[in-house]
């Protein structure tokens, strides 16, 4: 049966996938291109404009040729991407610099300096004071690299460049416009006093435009290069948290969204833009009329990852399954055994630039089992401290629905429902950030009456309930795992000063 299809791309931090999507929510389709991270010098976290942009001309490509032989219609594109990266352009649009990821926290000297000298920009802006942010990119790059930064003739993240790169066009969606810390939430335009500390001027960043602004048509360079008419339509989207939560139909009071990817988030959507007092969460766009609020964590399946290279290597690449079939093996609260897992320092809902991780409580009857368990029950336990942040903030948090690559291990799925003390609901489609995009696209272009309509009809494929014991242990746990960060500060700061860190 022919069906009209929107490709939702989702650019993330290590790789593209691209997914159509017909406008039930089906995913008929889809390819995937990943890219190295590059994090060689400490405290960097950088990615190569070049294989970012290959990556989406490639699974748009394949996703529309695997369409055509479907039989399906392409009848747009809309685009997803990771917030907070910052490049630099010279005058003929040619990047000087890497995509200097949200991961990257080289600026956490001037993000400390922005904080005293201006603590209420996370309030007007929405986007905590943190090296995560293009605010103090941008001022690390006019202290440590003043010739790159007089050069730069404009300054773009991802989402500025794959829009470029499919429409010939400069565009920013507000969405990703509100995670820079330099957009204020209230004028919904660039905020002067974020704009002097960051010492550039509105005329060296993108114009702004909706989220369900369509941009026009391909360049024909690019139609050529991913076979499809020229004229197909290009949305500009929003970033991929808030779309996460259209894609898993988080759009309800009391229903939040949580993904774990690379890193991780849990997000709410709310009516109004708004700040925690205690600036533990972020506040960014969806759409013209709502926001999310939340805390992503720079420390999600990353964990997992290492956990494999460094202490289960025999186990060979691509080892996931397995490592979580051993930590299945170990109990709850991994007899006493605890990882913090900042490996790429941390976020939500502490802020810490500077953070690292450690593992605490370990004794000789500890084996490979804990010290798995413990790291995958360390990513659970941050968001837990997110969802207790919310419900501080004054939220209500009844429910919630998961989705990324974590949501394919039944054990993991069933960890997050335990640790959180939530039921949580896991839709057939894992891609929630590449179907939000979709849903945000068929809503610009009429193929649905609004983004809620789909999200609305949107099935869970299974719902975990917390295991009372665990849960129970996990509570108990929670307060301690907080407290062990504090106490641990002073100690990781010396190390940090050992190891020749700033």
């Amino acid at each position: 049966m022919r069906r009209r299809v929107v490709l939702g791309v989702d650019v993330g931090t290590t790789a593209t996938k691209t997914t159509a999507f017909a406008t039930d929510g089906t995913a008929l389709a889809g390819s995937s291109h990943p890219y190295p991270l590059d994090v060689a010098r400490p405290g960097r976290a950088e990615q190569d404009p070049r294989l970012v942009l290959d990556a989406v001309l490639r699974t748009v490509r394949a996703t529309a040729s695997r369409c055509r032989e479907q039989g399906h219609e392409v009848t747009g594109i809309a685009v997803s991407t990771a917030m907070h990266g910052l490049c630099a352009l010279d005058a003929q649009d040619r990047p000087t610099t890497p995509i200097v990821t949200w991961a990257d926290v080289r600026a956490r000297p001037q993000a400390d300096a922005i904080r005293d000298a201006d603590p209420g920009v996370h309030d007007r802006t929405g986007t905590p004071v943190h090296p995560m942010s293009p605010l103090a990119k941008l001022a690390w790059f006019r202290e440590e690299e003043p010739a790159v930064f007089a050069a730069a003739a404009r300054w773009v993240g991802v989402k500025e460049l794959v829009l470029h790169a499919l429409t010939g066009r400069w565009a920013l969606d507000a969405s990703v416009a509100s995670g820079t810390g330099l957009w204020n939430a209230t004028t919904r335009d660039w905020d002067a006093g974020a704009l002097r500390l960051a010492g550039v001027d509105a005329g060296r960043l993108a114009p702004v435009v909706a989220t369900t602004a369509v941009l026009g048509g391909l360049t024909a360079h690019t139609a050529s290069v991913v076979a499809l008419p020229a004229d197909t339509p290009v949305v500009a989207g929003a970033g991929d948290g808030p779309l996460a939560n259209v894609g898993v139909g988080a759009l309800r009071p009391g229903l939040a969204a949580c993904s774990i990817g690379t890193s991780g988030a849990l997000r709410l959507t709310v009516d109004r833009p708004g700040v925690d007092p205690r600036r533990r969460l972020f506040s960014y766009v969806l759409d013209d009329d709502r926001w999310v609020t939340g805390g992503a964590i720079s420390n999600g399946g990353s964990v997992l990852r290492w956990v494999g290279e460094a202490l289960a290597p025999d186990l060979g690449t691509g080892a996931e399954e397995a490592l979580l079939a051993l930590a299945a093996t170990a109990p709850a609260g991994s007899d006493g055994l605890v990882l913090l897992p900042s490996l790429l320092a941390e976020r939500a809902p502490t802020w810490r630039g500077d953070a690292r991780g450690a593992y605490v409580g370990l004794t000789a009857r500890h084996g490979r089992a804990h010290l798995v368990r413990a790291a995958v029950e360390g990513v659970c336990l941050q968001l837990a401290l997110v969802l207790a942040s919310l419900r501080e903030a004054g939220h209500a948090v009844d429910e919630l629905r998961a989705t990324g690559g974590f949501a394919r291990s039944p054990f993991w799925r069933q960890l997050l429902a335990d640790v959180l003390g939530l039921p949580v609901g896991f839709p057939e489609q894992h891609d929630g950030s590449a179907l939000g995009a979709a849903v945000v696209g068929m809503h610009a272009l009429g193929l649905v009456d609004g983004t809620d309509d789909l999200a609305g009809r949107l099935a869970m494929t299974e719902t975990r309930v917390p295991d009372p014991d665990a849960a129970a242990r996990y509570a108990a746990l929670l307060p301690v795992f907080a407290g062990l960060q504090d106490a641990l500060e002073p100690g990781l700061r010396d190390l940090r000063r050992l190891s020749g860190e700033a």
